[in-house]
């Protein structure tokens, strides 16, 4: 760091009153003019309405914000675990005070931040894979977009008793449906008010909601979506079972005569493709959000092991910003199940697994298994233990659709 560069420069929280100040920085990021009306322009002002709820720091010159970082607070659920999560968004600096580790101060202190709050799992959408992987976030989710055509659209028979009925946006329905369905999903945003606002803020335009009720009257999943130009548009479905699911897929079979295609989203272990009886779909698969541990010893202490027995591992975890996650964390398990963690600066004992902060960060969300990070060089040690590690560690594969 350049100290001389750094005078007359402050770091300081970005106020409600510098929000002005806060789009214009981000609309310069993503070259974005005042009168273009479109995607850019919808995710500036989106962005624009974290700095109350977020946690938002600047670099300041003369009171002009020239860098500047959010984190909200939101939770996922981890292999069962809830866990508080800081959503690192609205990252940008000035291009003429790029290059002198402004953004990286900003990041660090950031993760101190969340480290404080109890947030031991950061989540972001990375507008550069490569650069955040330098900073220790690493990909934990792939999306899929698949398009289908009208004559594909399935149509299921029997064994449907329920119904879908088209209800207001703001039905509570879609909340419970969609909270037990990511108290079930491994990698899933558990969803606060915040992030039900996060989700379809300023893109409410032609949105409309289908609910699936039971032949009980009991809703069991819905379907937020568009009709536009002969299209129809899945922004997302939750089903909590299989008899929602077939009766959402109707619900969208009968707008056959009103489009030509039905274009959507979703996670990647969601077999759309299989489940139609005419496979042959057009699907694109591609890295979504990327992840971060910030303190890898209260991210330890809540994991949720399977198969705990009397064992011992020992990490060697090297982390490119937070001197606190670089070490030796011995991993112990008593007789009573109890995970026990020492920690070590500088090892002592040369055996166990080196990884990185990011390496390890994937493996525990079960992105990779760690037989695949050691056959492909991110995990180094003993044969033997990657076993353990592969019984140690749940193999849900995650699952996130989110975007803030």
């Amino acid at each position: 760091m350049d100290k001389k560069y750094y005078k007359g420069l402050i770091m300081r929280p970005i106020k409600e009153s510098e929000v002005d100040q806060f789009s214009n920085l981000m609309k310069y990021v993503f070259q974005v003019s005042k009168k273009m009306i479109n995607d850019e322009e919808k995710m500036v002002q989106k962005k624009s309405h974290q700095l109350k709820p977020g946690t938002a720091l600047g670099w300041f010159d003369n009171n002009k914000l020239i860098s500047q970082i959010v984190v909200l607070p939101f939770q996922v659920n981890i292999h069962g675990v809830i866990y508080e999560m800081g959503g690192v968004t609205g990252v940008g600096t000035y291009p003429e005070y790029a290059g002198h580790g402004l953004m990286n101060s900003l990041m660090k202190e950031s993760l101190k931040t969340m480290r404080e709050n109890g947030q031991y799992i950061s989540y972001l959408f990375p507008y550069s894979i490569p650069y955040y992987r330098k900073k220790g976030w690493e990909i934990i989710s792939d999306i899929i977009e698949y398009q289908i055509k009208d004559t594909q659209l399935p149509k299921y028979r029997g064994n449907i008793s329920g119904r879908v009925r088209r209800v207001g946006l703001k039905s509570k329905e879609k909340e419970k449906i969609y909270d037990e369905f990511a108290r079930e999903t491994n990698g899933t945003m558990v969803r606060n008010a915040l992030a039900w606002e996060e989700r379809f803020r300023e893109e409410t335009i032609d949105l409309q909601l289908a609910v699936y009720y039971t032949d009980e009257d009991i809703p069991h999943g819905y379907l937020f979506y568009r009709v536009l130009e002969e299209k129809f548009y899945i922004e997302e479905m939750i089903y909590l079972n299989e008899e929602a699911r077939r009766g959402l897929w109707n619900f969208i079979s009968a707008h056959f005569s009103m489009v030509y295609y039905v274009k959507g989203k979703t996670c990647v272990h969601e077999p759309v493709a299989f489940l139609l009886e005419d496979s042959e779909i057009k699907q694109t698969i591609a890295p979504y959000y990327m992840g971060r541990i910030v303190d890898v010893v209260g991210f330890l202490k809540q994991y949720p092991f399977k198969h705990v027995k009397n064992e011992k591992l020992i990490l060697h975890i090297d982390d490119p910003m937070l001197e606190w996650n670089k070490g030796t964390f011995s991993l112990e398990w008593d007789y009573d199940k109890q995970l026990h963690i020492t920690y070590e600066k500088e090892p002592k004992y040369p055996e166990g697994m080196s990884l990185t902060i990011q390496t390890l960060t994937t493996m525990l969300l079960s992105y990779k298994s760690p037989a695949f990070l050691c056959d492909i060089g991110r995990i180094k040690g003993n044969p033997e233990k990657i076993e353990v590690l592969e019984e140690l560690i749940p193999d849900s594969p995650p699952c996130f659709f989110d975007y803030f």
